[in-house]
């Protein structure tokens, strides 16, 4: 029997950072500590759960600067890809490969692994009344792909983005960004043409 799955938002710190709290059962599994722990720890009182599982999706400072009082405060189990683990502040419990899942609610979520704006990002896919919910970081946003810094960081993303979320998920889903709003890969995906012309 599975447990109904529900989510919360906050926005943290001057960079209008994401912080997502996916609740069941009174637990919570948080992705990205990224900053204001008190808020996040209210976030989580409020839907009336215990965080047990945190999954952090690159390593880049603004995603993790609540990172290690979070995990201090709930010894929650702490998720990342093993291409980010050896940059985080704190210690990773579970490294994560593409293809690999996170056990939540009852129910097994795709990790997907995006490399580009980072070696090796994070993103996890989470049905939620059917529709898939994709929690991906800096490496998707509305109008482009997340920021790299070279031709080969670039396509790396690109091409990941494409064949691990567009070619593999409906119209439908909804992409949750790092920062600022959602989106959904059917409003995105009329783009791909023109980020791969502009190379952003």
């Amino acid at each position: 029997m599975t447990n109904e799955i529900t989510l919360h938002h906050i926005s943290v710190s001057e960079m209008d950072n994401n912080c997502y709290l996916l609740a069941a059962n009174g637990e919570g599994l948080l992705i990205d500590a990224a900053d204001n722990a008190p808020a996040i720890m209210e976030m989580a009182e409020k839907a009336n759960v215990k965080i047990t599982k945190v999954l952090t999706t690159h390593r880049h400072w603004d995603h993790v600067r609540a990172l290690p009082e979070i995990l201090k405060e709930t010894d929650a189990t702490h998720y990342a890809a093993f291409l980010e683990s050896p940059a985080l502040p704190s210690a990773v419990d579970v490294e994560l490969q593409h293809d690999d899942t996170i056990s939540f609610g009852g129910i097994d979520h795709d990790v997907i692994i995006l490399r580009g704006h980072t070696p090796g990002g994070a993103a996890l896919a989470v049905n939620l009344d059917g529709v898939p919910q994709l929690f991906v970081g800096d490496s998707l946003f509305p109008g482009g792909v997340g920021k790299t810094t070279s031709e080969g960081d670039f396509v790396r993303l690109y091409k990941d983005v494409t064949e691990r979320l567009f070619d593999i998920y409906p119209d439908e889903a909804v992409v949750w960004p790092g920062h600022g709003k959602p989106t959904t890969l059917g409003d995105e995906r009329p783009q791909l043409g023109s980020w791969w012309d502009r190379r952003w």
